[in-house]
């Protein structure tokens, strides 16, 4: 069992920067991770993975704009978030999973609580 706690949301401007971390409960460093996002009214969308071989895909609608990486010595997890856009508010949630990541991977057994991101115009 993998408990995943989010931290770092917030409210910005458009424009701005937010940097969201997931710290895991257990060794990750073999798991393909990935953050997910909820607006309401929206169904969860993909947004980064980051695979054991280090392996990284984004969704379109952030390449260029938001990083993710992991720090395997702290069991963590980053996205960093710039020039934000109000379409990137939602509940930003991380996932972890022992199996591989492939393309538009969904089935993570682990999730975390979320943590909310507002961006304002």
């Amino acid at each position: 069992q993998v408990q995943l706690v989010e931290s770092g949301g917030g409210s910005v401007q458009a424009g701005g920067s937010l940097t969201l971390s997931c710290t895991a409960s257990a060794v990750i460093y073999r798991y393909c991770m990935g953050w997910f996002r909820q607006a309401p009214g929206k169904e969860r969308e993909g947004v980064a993975t980051l695979d054991s071989d280090g392996m990284i895909r984004y969704a379109d609608s952030v390449k260029g704009r938001f990083t993710i990486s992991r720090d395997n010595d702290k069991n963590t997890l980053t996205l960093q978030m710039f020039s934000l856009k109000p379409e990137d508010t939602a509940m930003y949630s991380c996932a972890a999973d022992w199996r591989r990541c492939y393309v538009d991977k969904r089935d993570f057994p682990y999730w975390g609580q979320g943590t909310q991101v507002t961006v304002s115009k």
